[in-house]
């Protein structure tokens, strides 16, 4: 990330120097080398930064001639802002730190401040060491405190509020952007108002107020726009891009995410690496160059007899020489790895901003799915619970074929809705096909009379012929031969007008326990084209749609054909333009008596215990507390509801259950929450949750806070008792041990 950086050199130089030495009559003056040194500062600024590290070398060499602690900080400061400047960021951090080594000799704050700032820049938004970058910007802070330098103030504070925020210590850099807030109209200046705009959105984002969030980010673009350093543009629009993804518009996050790939490609294209090789060389050579001067003093300090010697002499001549092309070898094998390591790096951030896309892309599916799923599941519940509760209040309405197709299409579309909400899943084989006692035809007369509405609005007429060698009770999944059912013979009444369907199932062959069912949906409606034909399994896809808007999300024979593959089955069709279509496929059931009624008995479980159960409700949804209240109550149980987990933890202290029913998703404090706080209660009281969630997403919160099982709504009433009997037996026989 691009930094603001706050050099001043120019301001800074054209002050006068705080320095005691004294000049000689034959060394370059204070005023000589401040005028190098600012000339340094003019190429810098210019981006000639060949001529600006050769200058700044020039004003190094002086001030270290005349000894001036002051004028050797600033020279340092010079090379190492173009070196930052040309990316080569631990080179950078040598001379800034070497400069504050003499700046820390002198009583000179400015300098003092200047050096950590430019330190906490590169260690925030170059090497991403946001704490040891944080240290240094607050160093910076005290010594602008201490001169009473306000803009400076203004500078320093943002950054560090800019170095939090990176991070995502909004509350540690809040105070800072509220500082600058207040004080940027008076002490600060356009340099940074596209980024105190961005800080600001990315501040309202964070805590949810999307409108000031909004404004603040298009300012900073609008800003930005009309400067002429981009970087800052740039990554407005990245982090604008990131509050439009978070607020799920996906189109214009990512069409500011091109923005700001767009931006960051220009700026790293231009090519300023090249124009400081040789100085860069010059430099490394000038600082061993005084290495070696300082060792052969001491050592003609040590012994003048040793210099006189001419053999000595030679040797040190013919070191020198080696260890110069060393130097040399090592220069080059290191500019070697440099190149590779800059492609390696080049290609590892492709990589990871593609994986990174991938990841977000990723994300927002789950998120959707799950949202969906929950919000789905949760009205379907109540559907399920009423039309059950009308059925027990109301015994006349028990042979009722209109409640009873409200029921089975209750229950369709639940199945509809997780399969259509998980169909990646289904393509991946994830699904795992039940094994449940049926009789077909049951199953396709619930069917028939389902669609009977959809029959009657296209004046079509619904014949069932099942073959009766079928035997009457198979064993498979019947719920999902209903939902393939459903959707060929939906499609065929939507796709024919004063028609007819007609649905069969016949008995081709026989192998030991398995029956092989042959199912057959044939209509005499408009007919599906030859072209057609082959991509109407297609997701998305609808073919023969007219001025009658036929309805669908073209999803229907794409569910029918990847169910059919759990099957272990294929789909075919035959069909002409005005005569109608067939669809046929086969699927292998189960018969064995035996397997059965063992089914059948596993099903039952026994409710006729005497023993009443006391279970706590906890469920914020008024419909879903009726309905789960009657099914419990209807077994013989009491019922006790809270609203939320508050009231539940409040009760407990109260009073003992058997068993707790825990809803997830609540207002004020979550099932997950309301859980860790009974356990850390001692209260061992089995939790079961009731969630509309899908179960695979909550398994591993649920039993990290403490829950016992999950059942997902909607759930059948005998497969809940099932739970709550083995849980409280569970609980009772660990106490008993």
């Amino acid at each position: 990330m691009l930094q603001i950086r706050i050099f001043f050199l120019l301001l800074y130089l054209l002050s006068p120097f705080s320095n005691n030495s004294s000049a000689q009559s034959k060394k370059p003056s204070k005023e000589e080398i401040k005028k190098t040194a600012k000339l340094a500062v003019k190429y810098l600024h210019s981006e000639n930064f060949e001529k600006s590290l050769a200058t700044a070398r020039q004003s190094l060499n002086d001030a270290t001639n005349i000894k001036d602690d002051y004028l050797i900080a600033v020279s340092y400061n010079v090379i190492a802002a173009n070196l930052d400047e040309l990316a080569e960021f631990d080179r950078a951090i040598f001379y800034y730190k070497k400069g504050l080594t003499y700046a820390n000799k002198t009583n000179n704050d400015v300098i003092k401040n200047y050096i950590n700032n430019n330190l906490g820049n590169v260690y925030c938004f170059e090497k991403k060491q946001y704490e040891k970058g944080i240290s240094y910007y607050k160093k910076s802070l005290e010594y602008s405190q201490k001169a009473a330098d306000s803009s400076q103030i203004v500078f320093t504070k943002l950054n560090i509020a800019w170095a939090y925020f990176d991070i995502g210590q909004f509350n540690q850099g809040y105070p800072y952007l509220e500082f600058i807030n207040k004080y940027h109209s008076k002490f600060g200046d356009k340099s940074t108002i596209v980024v105190l705009n961005m800080l600001n959105g990315m501040y309202y984002a964070n805590i949810g107020e999307n409108t000031k969030a909004e404004t603040y980010f298009l300012n900073a673009i609008k800003y930005g726009n009309v400067e002429v350093d981009k970087s800052e543009l740039s990554y407005s629009h990245h982090e604008y891009s990131k509050f439009l993804l978070k607020k799920g518009d996906y189109k214009k996050a990512y069409q500011n995410l091109e923005l700001y790939n767009t931006i960051q490609q220009k700026i790293y294209n231009e090519n300023k690496l090249k124009k400081a090789n040789v100085v860069g060389i010059n430099l490394e050579l000038d600082e061993y160059k005084r290495e070696l001067d300082r060792i052969e003093i001491e050592k003609k300090l040590q012994s003048q007899s040793l210099r006189k010697s001419r053999i000595i002499v030679i040797l040190f001549i013919i070191a020198f020489l080696v260890l110069l092309l060393l130097i040399f070898s090592l220069y080059k094998n290191n500019n070697f790895k440099k190149k590779i390591n800059s492609e390696l790096t080049l290609a590892n951030e492709e990589l990871s901003i593609a994986k990174e896309k991938a990841d977000e892309a990723s994300r927002a599916k789950t998120q959707f799915v799950s949202t969906i799923s929950h919000e789905l599941r949760t009205p379907l519940y109540g559907v399920i619970g009423i039309t059950n509760m009308l059925l027990d209040e109301h015994k006349e309405l028990a042979k009722s074929p209109h409640l009873s197709s409200l029921k089975f299409s209750a229950k369709y579309l639940l199945s509809l809705v997780n399969d259509v909400l998980q169909i990646n899943k289904i393509e991946e084989n994830r699904i795992v096909l039940e094994s449940l006692t049926f009789n077909i035809s049951d199953e396709i007369n619930m069917v028939k009379n389902s669609l009977s509405f959809i029959a009657q609005n296209n004046n079509n007429k619904i014949t069932v012929n099942i073959d009766p060698k079928i035997p009457e009770y198979l064993i498979g999944d019947k719920l999902r031969l209903s939902q393939i059912l459903m959707n060929l013979v939906s499609n065929a009444l939507k796709f024919t007008n004063n028609g007819k369907v007609k649905v069969s199932a016949n008995l081709v062959k026989a192998e030991g326990k398995t029956q092989y069912i042959e199912f057959q949906i044939e209509d005499n409606g408009i007919g599906i084209a030859a072209i057609d034909q082959d991509k109407i399994f297609e997701k998305f896809v609808q073919v023969g749609r007219n001025e009658n808007d036929y309805q669908g999300t073209g999803l229907g024979l794409a569910i029918v054909k990847r169910l059919l593959t759990l099957f272990n089955s294929e789909i075919s069709l035959e069909s002409m333009i005005g005569l109608g279509t067939t669809f046929k496929f086969t699927i292998a059931f189960d018969f064995d008596p035996d397997r059965t009624n063992e089914i059948i008995k596993n099903i039952k479980v026994d409710l006729s215990s005497s023993q009443i159960f006391k279970v706590l409700v906890v469920e914020d949804n008024k419909i879903n507390q009726s309905v789960t209240k009657r099914i419990i109550e209807k077994n013989n149980c009491s019922c006790f509801i809270v609203d939320d987990g508050y009231q539940a933890l409040d009760i407990l202290n109260k009073e003992t259950f058997d068993v707790i029913l825990m809803d997830i998703n609540m207002p004020l404090i979550n099932g997950f929450e309301t859980t860790r706080k009974i356990r850390l209660k001692g209260i061992k009281t089995p939790v079961i949750a009731l969630t509309a969630f899908a179960k695979d997403e909550i398994t591993e919160e649920a039993i990290s806070a403490g829950m016992n099982d999950i059942m997902i709504k909607p759930f059948e009433p005998l497969l809940l008792f099932k739970v709550i009997n083995d849980q409280i037996n569970k609980a009772r026989n660990a106490s008993v041990s």
